[in-house]
């Protein structure tokens, strides 16, 4: 029976033997099968051949001239080609067995060797691997889908993924620290999906969210009639996170006779349901966040100092975002290509709209700014987004946004000529010397109580022409227009 092309798509079966026979024998035999070939007389010549890129599978002599099969196998393994190794040797002794398996090899076979084995052999790794790719294809999916929003790459973030990535292939428990909106969430599935776990449910609780009386019930489950109401048996959560991860979120708000029970899940590995008397075995990795200062909830008797120090095993701080500013444009962009429309044309952030976001303190954090990124792409007309589209308690027209004077006006001129493009040679120009000249005139008339001689001299123009720019501009007021007494001289 053929193996089938579709699972060997481009990708070959490497034969390492130093004897030639052996090689024609079973590259015959798996042609027959339908499986291309490719050959090498020694371990040198595969090590070179596998860097072409398309070898999923080989078998493999252990003694051969110069470098050994083990040794061989060894490399590939370093290299993490994800190749599988099937091991022959005509010593078929218990010390080779154990050594090819410890190494990394996929099997193991001894000549002489049945050839419909060996076709077998080679049919049960191609299914593996092509299950294998099916799988990280698949977890690389879900980490995408659930690490979204957990960006930035200022020196406190790239701390936290060295640290998610020393903590995610253990069970140990994680505490993790942060304001309302900096992504607690998001580090805790990080950890998750980073994990031997990742196959396995993430269940999160929001224990700030869920009434005392029924949290309890929420986390272990309860037995039909336990409580009115309880007709029914509920599994908990801890049951439904069985072989996975239970997030804990706003543990801090936790009750103490709650907290007490939590500890004894955590050290005891076991619980029981309300109105239960059967304890439930668990395995399930617990992460804990709070925007709290468990610390001094400790010290003010509000949280338990041994079930503290049982939850901060190792524990994450997520910094604000207003310390973390170099990451807030990094996260515009993300959050600008997470909710650009399905069609139409892709929409971008004006560099004074940037600056403005760069300037906001972001009490909300990041759960602030992507709401007001998603606001400004809806709200905004043409294909650029101005300051205007931001909610209004991030931009305030007529305020600088701390900016110098040379700064903001040059922002609002590169955003006025963005805005005026599409006009005639020549109106920009005369369009934005109208618009400085009417405010300032008007502010300068109002400062001198219309006495156009003093403003003149603060304008540094001659009275004539203030005269003029008054009535060409359309200034209205009470003025003082007289000016003798002043000495004003007329060209």
């Amino acid at each position: 029976m053929a193996i089938g092309a579709s699972t060997m798509t481009n990708e070959k079966v490497l034969i390492v033997d130093d004897d030639e026979s052996v090689r024609w024998v079973l590259k015959k035999s798996l042609e027959k099968e339908g499986i291309e070939t490719v050959l090498a007389k020694d371990a040198a010549e595969a090590l070179e051949r596998i860097k072409e890129g398309d070898v999923a599978i080989m078998l493999m002599d252990i003694r051969m001239p110069g470098m050994s099969g083990f040794e061989a196998l060894e490399k590939i393994k370093e290299e993490g080609r994800g190749i599988s190794v099937i091991i022959m040797t005509a010593q078929a002794t218990m010390q080779n067995a154990i050594e090819a398996m410890r190494r990394g090899a996929f099997d193991y076979i001894t000549k002489p060797f049945d050839l419909d084995e060996v076709n077998i052999l080679v049919r049960k790794a191609v299914e593996v691997r092509q299950l294998s790719l099916e799988v990280n294809a698949l977890r690389a999916e879900v980490r995408e889908k659930y690490e979204g929003g957990l960006v930035g790459n200022t020196p406190a973030m790239q701390e936290i993924y060295k640290t998610i990535g020393r903590v995610a292939e253990s069970d140990a428990t994680v505490l993790v620290h942060g304001e309302s909106g900096t992504g607690k969430e998001l580090v805790a599935r990080a950890i998750h999906y980073h994990s031997k776990r990742a196959g396995r449910p993430f269940v999160a609780v929001n224990s700030a969210a869920i009434p005392s009386e029924l949290l309890e019930s929420e986390l272990f489950g309860h037995e039909k009639g336990a409580f009115t109401g309880a007709v029914s048996r509920k599994v908990g959560k801890f049951e439904a996170a069985a072989g996975g991860t239970l997030f804990l979120d706003e543990i801090g708000d936790m009750n103490l006779p709650l907290q007490g029970k939590l500890l004894r899940v955590l050290q005891e590995r076991e619980f029981e349901r309300v109105g239960g008397t059967e304890p439930i075995k668990t395995d399930v990795r617990v992460i804990a966040a709070t925007h709290q200062n468990l610390e001094k909830a400790v010290r003010e008797k509000k949280f338990r100092e041994d079930l503290f120090y049982r939850l901060n095993v190792i524990q994450i701080n997520i910094p604000p975002l207003r310390k973390r500013k170099d990451d807030i444009s990094t996260l515009a962009e993300y959050f600008m290509q997470k909710h650009q429309p399905g069609s139409g044309k892709t929409k971008i952030l004006t560099p004074e709209t940037l600056k403005i976001l760069r300037a906001y303190d972001w009490p909300g954090n990041v759960r602030e700014l992507e709401n007001a990124v998603q606001r400004a792409i809806t709200l905004a007309q043409g294909d650029k987004i101005f300051p205007d589209a931001l909610p209004p308690q991030i931009f305030k027209p007529g305020h600088g946004v701390g900016l110098s004077f040379e700064n903001f006006l040059e922002e609002k001129l590169a955003d006025l000529v963005e805005r005026m493009g599409g006009l005639e040679r020549g109106d920009i120009y005369s369009m934005v010397i109208q618009r400085v000249e009417k405010p300032l005139i008007s502010l300068v008339l109002k400062k001198t109580e219309g006495n156009q001689v003093r403003a003149s001299h603060l304008l540094g123009i001659n009275r004539n022409t203030l005269r003029k720019k008054i009535k060409e501009l359309g200034i209205r007021g009470p003025f003082n227009g007289a000016g003798e007494e002043e000495g004003e001289d007329e060209e």
